[in-house]
């Protein structure tokens, strides 16, 4: 049975989506009871039993409401992934007014005590069974500072280190917490950036694209199912032996010359 915060779209929903077909139980979290409904179809398409709950993970009541209403449900969780995160404006922290502020604050809300409070009202039922799998979504821009986008990286590097922590803890309980860490998802909105800023720039969208992917190995961003691949394979036993990790799902970006 698992548990995916932030699968009201994009990866989250995509996740759900994976996890269903592969015959788990599969209760989709987000903020968004709309957001909820096409999901929540997608994946019980895929062939799983499916629950949706809509939650802000950033309060504790919601939070531990939340994990209840999923043991109340299924009886019992094996995995939790963790991907929530919301959308937010690129700002130079210098740059940034009230709203941007504001943000930021709601940034580190969902991305990091978010995480903070779904591990912590879902893992003690892992803990009594001693036995589970916590995957926490980060980025590569967790271990990278990126210019406008400092709530990214900040809130993401609080999930990885989370899961670090949680880690060294559980371990000795049977729980296993890891991290995927991709670079580029492609997506519409993706591609959206990058004609944007060929329009930006005045010059052509092969052009950027090409000045991306010049970055990465593979030449090519990842896709969400190939993220998806590898939180299956930390969620499943093929994993046994790993905790503490981070898998780098980016084309190979961070090691290209």
């Amino acid at each position: 049975m698992v548990v995916v915060v932030g699968a009201g779209a994009g990866l989250g929903a995509t996740l759900a989506r994976r996890f269903s077909s592969a015959g788990a139980g599969v209760a989709l979290v987000a903020r968004s009871a709309a957001s909820l409904d096409v999901s929540g179809n997608a994946a019980r398409a895929a062939g799983g039993e499916v629950l949706s709950v809509a939650a802000d993970i950033s309060s504790p009541p919601s939070a531990e409401r939340m994990a209840a209403t999923v043991i109340e449900h299924f009886g019992r969780v094996d995995v939790l992934v963790n991907t929530a995160f919301p959308s937010t404006a690129k700002r130079a922290i210098v740059d940034m007014d009230d709203h941007a502020l504001e943000e930021w604050r709601r940034a580190m809300e969902i991305g990091g005590f978010g995480t903070l409070l779904t591990c912590r009202y879902v893992a003690p039922h892992m803990v009594e069974r001693g036995t589970g799998s916590i995957v926490n979504v980060t980025s590569m821009s967790s271990r990278i500072g990126l210019a406008g986008r400092s709530e990214y990286s900040a809130g993401k590097a609080q999930a990885h280190k989370i899961a670090q922590s949680l880690a060294a803890e559980l371990g000795p309980r049977g729980v296993r917490v890891n991290c995927v860490a991709p670079g580029h998802i492609w997506s519409d909105r993706l591609e959206q950036y990058y004609r944007s800023l060929a329009v930006q720039r005045g010059v052509d969208y092969e052009d950027v694209l090409g000045e991306y992917t010049s970055e990465m190995a593979l030449r090519r961003p990842v896709t969400e199912d190939e993220v998806a691949n590898a939180v299956l394979f930390l969620a499943s036993d093929l994993a046994s032996g790993i905790t503490g990790a981070v898998i780098d799902v980016n084309a190979g970006h961070l090691f290209t010359p």
